[in-house]
């Protein structure tokens, strides 16, 4: 099979280590030479940021006052200063945007390696043409792979920009470009960051959630083994509880059952944002493209396991729809189009 040529530079393109041939380098580089210009405002926080922090205020003030009763007893029993464990806890944030920090996360949790020398070596040039199309620069990021036969790209911590390796074997450069320019939107947008932020402080809330639950559905399974008077007697003093907690907590916990919906609403809408941001550095055709692919692969793949299935295949319900993290395929296209 003849390898494929740059339209710009008939030359033949060399193969990659593996021996299938590169896709076709057609981005148009702007900045190729010359001095870059960066703008004064590398970063920033738009609505849907906002609207991120605002909602998952709740679950923060949760956090808090799960630290405050915690500390309350590590300083009657153990003397530890009663604002000392939530004072540690709030700056912890910002060790979530260490270098070292960013690296383990990457390497451990989102299983990323640094690129090959190959990768690199066309990732470079592509990450330099669309952070010098924004005014960005682009130094302050750095590219991870993840070794994964998935059309994907991520944006984490405060400077992680990962894509996968068969997005670096089968996109075209303007493609990959700008995929790398969705992600760098969701840096630029403040998405990133104030998500991650978010997460991180929810998560004792969460955790005393969960261990609360595990206690009760423990303690209900132990009483009925028993007497079902028991686990009523367990169920009525578990719902009084509730109810007190509620009332002194003004009612705070039971905004939780709808913050998720509302989180993964305005997610939607930052990766509509980010698309934009793609757009308007002159990317949107080719992310019309990468969106496309992206939509019949899983049109295939929703085809071929409904063949597999046994039985019928029950589709998404209404609230699974409602908790998606990314608006579906045929939005985006539609939102892109004004930019063809």
């Amino acid at each position: 099979m003849s390898q494929p040529t740059d339209p710009r530079h008939p030359e033949e393109i060399p193969l990659v280590e593996s021996g299938r041939p590169q896709p076709a380098d057609d981005l148009d580089y702007r900045h190729r030479t010359g001095r870059l210009h960066f703008s004064a405002r590398q970063r920033g926080l738009d609505m849907t940021a906002w609207g991120q922090l605002v909602l998952r205020l709740p679950g923060t003030v949760i956090s808090l006052l799960v630290l405050l009763l915690i500390s309350g007893g590590l300083d009657a029993w153990l003397g530890i200063p009663f604002w000392l464990p939530p004072l540690i806890w709030l700056l912890s944030g910002a060790l979530l945007f260490h270098r070292p920090v960013e690296d383990f996360l990457a390497r451990h949790l989102l299983r990323l390696q640094r690129p090959r020398p190959d990768e690199y070596a066309k990732l470079a040039p592509i990450w330099r043409e669309v952070t010098a199309r924004a005014g960005v620069d682009g130094r302050t990021y750095e590219l991870w792979v993840e070794d994964s036969e998935d059309l994907n790209a991520y944006a984490a911590a405060g400077h992680i920009v990962g894509v996968t390796r068969f997005a670096l074997d089968n996109l075209t450069s303007a493609q990959l470009a700008a995929v790398l320019a969705h992600e760098l939107g969701h840096h630029t947008g403040g998405h990133v960051w104030s998500s991650l932020l978010g997460e991180w402080y929810a998560l004792p809330g969460r955790l005393a959630w969960w261990v609360i639950r595990y206690v009760v559905v423990l303690a209900v399974v132990w009483t009925s083994a028993y007497s079902w008077l028991a686990t009523a007697l367990l169920l009525f003093v578990t719902g009084l509880l509730t109810l007190s907690t509620l009332e002194k907590l003004y009612g705070l916990p039971v905004v939780l059952l709808v913050t998720p919906y509302l989180i993964a609403a305005v997610g939607r809408r930052a990766e509509l944002r980010a698309d934009q941001h793609a757009a308007v550095l002159g990317f949107a055709r080719d992310l019309v493209d990468v969106l496309q692919f992206m939509d019949d692969a899983e049109r295939k793949a929703r085809v071929k396991a409904r063949a597999a299935a046994v039985g019928e295949q029950a589709e998404p319900g209404f609230l699974a729809r409602l908790l998606a993290s990314h608006p579906d395929y045929p939005t985006r296209l539609h939102r892109l189009r004004p930019y063809l």
